[in-house]
């Protein structure tokens, strides 16, 4: 017994420091530019990547930008009333189609970085704030800047994105209509149907 309490302190100490980060998570804009330092930081060193190599992509995508964002909230906010409608079934398979467009579009933004400036805006919130606004700016030589505005609530996984705004437009509210049309045309099945379709495309078209 004697013997394994070293051991059991070790553990304890361990489960302490797990809870202490649990209850206090990294800011949301210090996680946002942390994130896309590092993954900006491989893209510059990845040839492959810089080359367009869409598995290398969508794998850093995976890895590094995926556990940050919240993919449940972000298809019920883009499929509005009618996520009432879906089953718990069809929920779960809109969100992986759609989870699965929006990593091939974040990957191909990715493998298109060509030393960009990225710049980011003092975080305008409360210390008891659960939901804020990350703000940033895309700066290129010879365009205007581009602002890219990321939505974000504090989980008890700390804080997760659930909508992009480029240049002002919701990625959320682009999906919405969309979504909407296709779920009064088809209804959600058709839904389902229409990303995994539009999924395959995007596959065969950057391997």
């Amino acid at each position: 017994m004697i013997r394994l309490l070293p051991i059991a302190l070790l553990l304890a100490s361990i489960v302490c420091s797990l809870s202490a980060l649990a209850q206090d998570p990294i800011p949301p804009d210090a996680l946002v530019k942390e994130v896309t330092q590092e993954v900006i930081a491989i893209v510059k060193q990845d040839k492959d990547i810089r080359s367009g190599n869409t598995k290398k992509t969508i794998a850093l995508v995976e890895e590094k930008v995926l556990p940050h964002f919240d993919f449940r909230r972000m298809t019920a906010l883009a499929m509005g009333a009618n996520w009432r409608k879906a089953t718990p079934e069809q929920q779960k398979l809109v969100i992986e189609q759609f989870r699965t467009l929006l990593v091939r579009t974040y990957s191909s933004a990715i493998s298109s970085y060509r030393d960009q400036v990225i710049e980011f805006k003092p975080l305008r919130a409360q210390p008891t704030d659960t939901d804020v606004v990350v703000r940033s700016e895309v700066k290129q030589s010879g365009t205007e800047p581009v602002p890219i505005d990321y939505n974000m609530e504090k989980t008890p996984d700390g804080w997760k994105v659930y909508d992009l705004a480029v240049g002002g437009v919701s990625l959320v509210t682009t999906y919405r209509d969309t979504f909407a049309n296709e779920v009064r045309n088809s209804g959600v099945e058709g839904l389902i149907k229409t990303l995994a379709e539009k999924n395959r495309q995007l596959e065969q078209k950057n391997g």
